[in-house]
């Protein structure tokens, strides 16, 4: 099983110094931006049923959210275009489900 655990961090080291990125703060990143996602997705939400504006809150969710994406566009180097492609859909589908958590209505339960 070690072997395993050697040879996926090898590979994942290996694969930070090919498109120049850190591959521990790329992880850091992702990890530290979800749980301000989640975060800044609960302030949107009370703030939209208070019906006040959901501006900010929703720009912070959504920055929070593209954080280690943003990383990998702007420090990656020799990136495919798959990459792009997911990132892209990423951020489609992040916007869909902020829309859908924030209209959906409560349980009155």
């Amino acid at each position: 099983m070690m072997d395993y655990i050697t040879l996926f961090k090898d590979w994942v080291i290996a694969l930070g110094e090919k498109h120049e990125v850190d591959p521990l703060l790329i992880g850091i990143l992702y990890l530290v931006s979800k749980i301000c996602f989640f975060s800044f997705l609960g302030w949107v939400i009370k703030t939209f049923r208070a019906r006040k504006p959901i501006l900010i809150p929703l720009l912070l969710a959504s920055l929070s959210f593209s954080l280690p994406y943003l990383y990998l566009i702007i420090a990656g180097r020799n990136i495919s275009v798959w990459v792009y492609v997911f990132i892209g859909l990423m951020f489609v589908y992040g916007g869909f489900s902020i829309w859908k958590k924030i209209t959906a209505k409560p349980n009155p339960a």
